[in-house]
């Protein structure tokens, strides 16, 4: 070793300034995307379900900041497998979907490196908004062959507590704390 390399500090890492994906408005694929849910019943068991009508956006910037996500989802188009039970969440005693036809969100920061990833911001439900944060995976870009275009994909999983947003029917029936898996697929803006 020479005297000028025994004195060198190796830098420190740096956060990235930016999402490893062209700038521009990403398409979302729907054919290739979806939104999940688990809620316990009475604390023994789970119910899984998904929501059938949403759509999302993702605007990539030049840098982290500049970037941004949001979402909609239709909260009628819930689906648990179960059509009697599907109506009855949907009823006023419930989610009350004609009172609370959407949830949404809009991100206010997104941070991370690789695959890795957080993605934080606002959900709202209804007249009621509360901040939410999603560990986000990076699955990576491929060039599709069928149509030319480059696909990103990403899954997302979060959970919020539905009594913050007024949506505390049933306790102990229902859990509380509602866990969300995003699963979305985007397509470059050329």
């Amino acid at each position: 070793m020479t005297a000028e390399t025994q004195n060198t500090v190796p830098a420190a890492p740096t956060a990235p300034t930016a999402l490893p994906l062209t700038p521009g408005r990403w398409a979302f694929d729907p054919l290739h995307s979806s939104v999940g849910f688990v809620i316990r019943h009475f604390g023994i068991s789970k119910v899984r379900g998904r929501f059938n009508d949403f759509e999302a956006e993702l605007a990539v910037g030049e840098t982290l900041d500049a970037s941004s996500v949001t979402a909609t989802v239709r909260l009628a188009s819930v689906d648990t497998g179960n059509p009697d039970r599907d109506a009855h969440v949907r009823a006023a005693d419930l989610l009350d979907v004609e009172k609370r036809p959407t949830m949404t969100f809009r991100s206010t920061r997104i941070s991370g490196d690789g695959e890795d990833w957080t993605l934080e911001g606002e959900l709202t439900i209804g007249d009621v908004t509360r901040p939410i944060a999603f560990d986000v995976e990076f699955g990576g870009v491929v060039d599709n062959p069928v149509d030319g275009h480059r696909h990103a994909g990403f899954d997302a999983t979060g959970e919020f507590r539905r009594s913050d947003f007024g949506l505390d029917f049933a306790p102990g029936v229902l859990g509380d704390v509602i866990k969300v898996t995003l699963e979305m697929q985007f397509v470059d803006p050329r």
